[in-house]
């Protein structure tokens, strides 16, 4: 076999066996494929897809193509995977929520992809934060204090490691397919006993339309549930960020912010709320996903958070008093002013995906692979949708690195905004729940 042979037929709209998708899973691992055909790979997928039968291969081929973990624990190892957008902190609440539930979350996530943000590069935009972390260090973490939020290391779905890369620089993103393959691939290889999955459609989520979405989320359920995992997904909305923060630093303060108890975080705190409550239910820690949510926002509201998120960072190397002072390890940016309205009306629609290119232009995303991040910049204060404005009322704060930077994304999230003449509602925030 040989890749350009299997790039043809994949062109040609013929069906790949098993067997070729499975090579071309190790070649992406161990580099006999280049970037130059990963990408081409990529882009065919892209075009043409693939059938059910040649998804599932590629996913379970590239979780085959490195280390599978597999976990001794006192409870269930659980996690969560959410498909990307605005002001998307879910992660960093969820985890030390379950852990205090009693299940044991090794979360192994990824960096910004196109106009999304990363889990890793937020939490990086923490000083002292260590998300590399070895596989013996990794189970330290977990067992110790019950979560952890750490990069795939490179023998774990290696194959995934490069196409994730290659798809954020090659348009390849929204695929069902490749994002299939991608998200299962870490998360089977993590060795979990139970999955959730926040699908989200909207004008910041790669699934523009909630159709979409669900056949994203019947894509994912269908193939970890055959694969011996217990998965549901939950879509939810993504019309507007979920929190009134988009960037590395300023979605970490906005979790601060939400363990502590601040107001303005109801949106993020009832979608985190609703996935913790699905994996209790799923995991065998509640009777249903109602009595999970139950004491998921008990234990949010008590603090108790709050306490495992502080030890959870402590743990990967950044500071111990991250809740009571997180500006202390938290980079301000220099340039800081206020988007304000133009005119006088409601928030009637929120373009995301003009939203998130903004913050990534600033340098709080990469244009291209191997970009450095900017952890200070973007929005913090982002209106909601259906909020009244008069002229000069604020959209949003702005922080940027320069003035010149901030000038062009202040054009930018100006017209991400609608003003019109009539309060619109909001979608509600939980459309539906996939359990097949």
């Amino acid at each position: 076999m040989d890749a350009r042979g299997i790039l043809y037929r994949l062109r040609a709209g013929e069906t790949l066996t098993s067997d070729e998708i499975a090579w071309f899973a190790q070649g992406l691992g161990s580099g006999a494929v280049s970037d130059a055909q990963a990408g081409a790979f990529a882009m065919a997928v892209c075009q043409r897809g693939l059938s059910v039968p040649e998804r599932v291969a590629l996913t379970l081929a590239m979780r085959d193509s490195g280390d599978r973990m597999q976990w001794d624990l006192p409870g269930p190892a659980v996690d969560k995977h959410s498909t990307g957008g605005l002001g998307d902190c879910v992660s960093l609440l969820l985890a030390p929520i379950l852990a205090e539930a009693g299940a044991y979350v090794p979360m192994i996530s990824g960096r910004g992809l196109g106009h999304t943000g990363g889990t890793l590069d937020k939490l990086e935009a923490i000083a002292g934060m260590t998300v590399e972390q070895s596989e013996d260090g990794f189970r330290k973490i977990v067992g110790e204090v019950g979560c952890a939020i750490v990069a795939a290391s490179g023998d774990l779905a290696p194959a995934d490691r490069r196409l994730y890369a290659i798809r954020d620089v090659t348009s390849t993103v929204e695929s069902i397919d490749l994002i299939t393959a991608s998200i299962l691939s870490k998360k089977l290889a993590a060795g979990l006993d139970t999955l959730v999955l926040d699908v989200k459609s909207g004008s910041g989520a790669f699934m523009a339309t909630e159709a979409e979405a669900e056949a994203l989320a019947r894509s994912l359920v269908q193939t970890a549930n055959d694969a011996g995992c217990r998965t549901m997904a939950i879509l939810t909305d993504m019309n507007q960020p979920l929190a009134p923060a988009v960037g590395n630093a300023l979605e970490v303060r906005a979790v601060v912010a939400a363990l502590s108890g601040a107001s303005g975080y109801e949106a993020l705190n009832d979608v985190t709320v609703a996935l913790c409550g699905a994996v209790l239910h799923l995991a065998g820690l509640s009777p249903d996903p109602d009595a999970g949510e139950a004491v998921s926002r008990d234990i949010l509201q008590s603090g108790r958070a709050a306490e495992r998120f502080a030890r959870m960072i402590a743990a990967q190397g950044g500071p111990l008093d991250i809740v009571e002072n997180p500006d202390a390890s938290l980079a301000s940016a220099p340039v800081i002013r206020e988007v304000r309205a133009e005119e006088a009306g409601a928030v009637t629609a929120i373009d995301g995906r003009a939203l998130g290119m903004a913050v990534v232009r600033m340098g709080g995303g990469r244009m291209r692979g191997g970009d450095p991040i900017d952890p200070a910049v973007g929005l913090s204060d982002v209106a909601r949708l259906g909020t009244c404005v008069e002229a000069g009322t604020p959209l949003a704060i702005l922080h940027a690195a320069d003035d010149a930077s901030a000038d062009a994304a202040q054009a930018a999230v100006l017209d991400a905004f609608t003003i019109g003449d009539q309060a619109v509602e909001p979608w509600p925030l939980i459309h539906q729940r996939v359990l097949s």
